[in-house]
């Protein structure tokens, strides 16, 4: 949905009444020479005010500095329920903004443990939320209505229902939205993709996609105290309540190593939906069903047997979609394959000996270039995608019905999987198994624990 700036909360944000008050003051006082860090991107009056919730080794290893580089982005606050990662990430944006003072001091980036918190300031624009998957949807779906825009780590959900959720706040609040995956914007993925799209390799009827093997470290650990500076409650959230062990958590005063929680199923679905949500979202762009899904799904799995971490450590998932392409997700080299009746195309993730970053049936269609009527996508850093999206109000190359679209993908093969590998009809329009009434009890989350609900934040 497109928005106008009339569209925007009747409350006057920080944005706002800098630009209002700077106008003010020129209208004064005509002679009065501003400084030129007044105006341009850098403006009070243009620059996006940006939060972070989770600074932990994504955030502080990427996100909050790619953001930060952005002309036009001012982040004026993070939040982490471990003040040690808080105290980081604050140190982190401080020293960044103080390169710009004369003194090199600076101090202006707030610091939260509750998001609660972070959420009430009327002065932020958008939010980055980058935090265990278990918190995703219940943390967008809070900023959304608190009438931020939401940038959101993937996976955005742990169930298909989750995403309705988000897609339909999204559209009701007219919130910009964007799924953080940088896959749209890698060239090598964006090439392949406009080949597939403009009929390079023929009639598409097969997509092969693939994520990386899941390795489990040994992980005998016993359980301790909690420590000091972590708000473990806090950090579990709505999932079961279970005795702190740093396996399942996260490595302490560590921004390098990652963490446990990606494979105890209380917080995570393993790489199933951790890399599928960039892969499958390749996928479904060079599908063109971006914002629909398949009509039948199959898969297989197997779950690690372990005592802190329990995640699928294989699986097999079969797609078809109503215009007859097929698809196969596994584990194993993360890739996108591409199939069609005159050749195929193939992108991988890593470049191995023998192998291409891109690979094709043939050398020629690799060298092929696009002409005047063909069909071109976009190409922009997912960053900028977003902020641009939010100064324009505009759409950006993943909101939230792709995103959801995307996700959905791994959980419909997770349903089936939990139901015993059986073959599951989907209606894409419904969201609904027409044929399976346990495979849809599946598409809501369980209860969480009070009073963290997707409905009440």
């Amino acid at each position: 949905m497109q928005r106008t700036p009339s569209d925007r909360p009747t409350h006057v944000t920080r944005r706002q009444f800098l630009g209002a008050a700077g106008a003010a003051v020129v209208a004064a006082s005509a002679p009065l020479v501003l400084p030129r860090r007044l105006f341009g991107a850098q403006a009070p009056s243009n620059r996006i005010t940006l939060g972070f919730i989770g600074t932990g080794r994504q955030a502080a290893g990427m996100n909050i500095p790619e953001f930060m580089a952005v002309p036009g982005v001012q982040v004026v606050a993070v939040c982490d329920v471990d003040a040690w990662r808080l105290g980081e990430a604050k140190r982190l944006v401080d020293s960044h903004y103080g390169k710009d003072r004369p003194s090199g001091a600076y101090s202006g980036c707030a610091a939260f443990r509750d998001f609660r918190e972070l959420l009430a300031r009327r002065d932020i624009d958008a939010v980055m939320i980058s935090t265990p998957d278990h918190w995703h949807a219940i943390m967008a779906a809070a900023a959304l209505r608190a009438g931020k825009d939401v940038s959101l780590e993937k996976p955005i959900t742990r169930v298909i229902g989750e995403g309705r959720v988000l897609a339909t706040l999204a559209e009701k609040h007219a919130r910009v939205f964007r799924v953080d995956s940088e896959f749209r914007s890698l060239e090598r993925f964006h090439h392949a993709v406009e080949l597939v799209r403009n009929g390079r390799i023929g009639k598409l009827h097969t997509i092969r996609s693939g994520s990386p093997v899941e390795e489990f470290p040994p992980e005998a650990e016993d359980v301790t105290p909690v420590p000091a500076e972590l708000d473990y409650d806090l950090w579990l959230g709505p999932a079961e309540h279970v005795p702190y062990i740093q396996k399942r958590v996260h490595p302490r005063q560590d921004l390098k190593s990652r963490p446990g929680w990606f494979r105890s199923r209380l917080f995570a679905d393993g790489m199933l939906t951790n890399w599928g949500a960039h892969l499958n979202d390749i996928a479904q762009w060079g599908n063109d069903t971006e914002r629909t899904g398949p009509v039948e799904v199959k898969a297989t799995g197997a779950f690690h047997d372990g005592a802190v971490w329990n995640v699928l450590e294989k699986f097999e998932a079969w797609y078809r979609f109503a215009n007859g392409v097929q698809m196969f997700y596994t584990m194993g080299e993360p890739h996108v394959r591409f199939e069609g009746d005159k050749g195929w195309i193939q992108v991988n993730y890593y470049k191995k000996a023998g192998h291409d970053f891109v690979e094709a049936s043939s050398p020629a269609l690799l060298a092929e270039r696009l002409g005047p009527g063909d069909l071109r996508l976009p190409l922009r850093s997912e960053r900028v995608d977003f902020i641009e999206a939010v100064k324009t109000r505009g759409q950006t190359l993943e909101d939230a019905e792709v995103g959801q679209r995307t996700i959905s993908l791994c959980h419909l093969a997770y349903v089936s999987i939990q139901r015993g590998g059986v073959t599951l009809a989907w209606d894409p329009i419904k969201e609904r198994f027409p044929e399976d009434d346990a495979a849809n009890r599946l598409l809501m989350p369980p209860p969480a624990r009070a009073p963290w609900s997707l409905d009440r934040l």
